[in-house]
């Protein structure tokens, strides 16, 4: 039996379509969840995919961490469910406490869209033993509230735990603190990062398929609960 992955879609959602076909991809059950229910239907572990959720007002991801849908979501990361948050999905785990953290304007106030390179600084995570450490990974990204700030304390934690899941490579495009793109929980079953690997995941249609490992170590991850 395949892993069942859900995908969240929130009003705004814009990248659940892609997250889906990365899941099937990965050779899993895509599972479509909705933001008003509470029911996550069984799946083995969450996509909250990017986009703007209920139009970003206030503060980008901090309507949708008060979803139902999320109430469920904080409920199972909590008991071990592998959670993966794309770009708005990353802000709304921050928003949510499972991440720490926040997004804020990137460093020159504009959207960035473009290929970025980022570096796997952690392949001990749910979302990432596909990946060598220190391998250099290309995929997309598309914001524009992607810098990550963090108190100093907070990064010295995410630093000296290992919690820093990708950095960028080749320059910082958005002044994010560290030149972090990505973190995950303490239990590296929670991760976040800016850049959008289900648009990575087929060479014929983005830059690389880099982004596909994610989807296929979530899968790993899921199948040794299995057994």
């Amino acid at each position: 039996m395949s892993a069942r992955i859900g995908v969240i879609t929130f009003p705004g959602t814009l990248d659940d379509g892609d997250a889906a076909r990365a899941v099937r991809y990965a050779d899993a059950e895509a599972v479509p969840l909705w933001h008003a229910d509470e029911d996550l239907k069984g799946v083995d572990a969450v996509v909250i995919p990017g986009g703007f959720s209920y139009g970003d007002y206030l503060r980008a991801g901090v309507i949708a961490r008060f979803a139902p849908v999320m109430s469920s979501v904080i409920e199972a990361a909590h008991q071990g469910m592998p959670v993966l948050g794309i770009c708005n999905g990353f802000q709304i785990l921050c928003e949510a406490g499972l991440l720490p953290g926040a997004m804020i304007r990137n460093a020159g106030l504009h959207f960035i869209c473009r290929d970025q390179w980022l570096r796997v600084e952690n392949n001990d995570t749910a979302w990432t033993t596909r990946y060598d450490k220190d391998a250099e990974i290309l995929i997309p990204m598309k914001n524009i509230d992607g810098c990550f700030v963090a108190e100093q304390a907070t990064l010295d934690e995410l630093e000296g735990e290992g919690r820093v899941v990708f950095r960028y490579a080749g320059g910082n495009p958005n002044g994010s603190r560290n030149d972090i793109a990505g973190i995950r929980s303490e239990n590296g079953r929670v991760v976040g990062l800016m850049p959008h690997p289900e648009h990575a995941i087929d060479a014929l249609t983005g830059p690389s398929d880099d982004g596909l490992g994610m989807f296929y170590s979530a899968v790993d991850a899921l199948s040794l609960i299995a057994r």
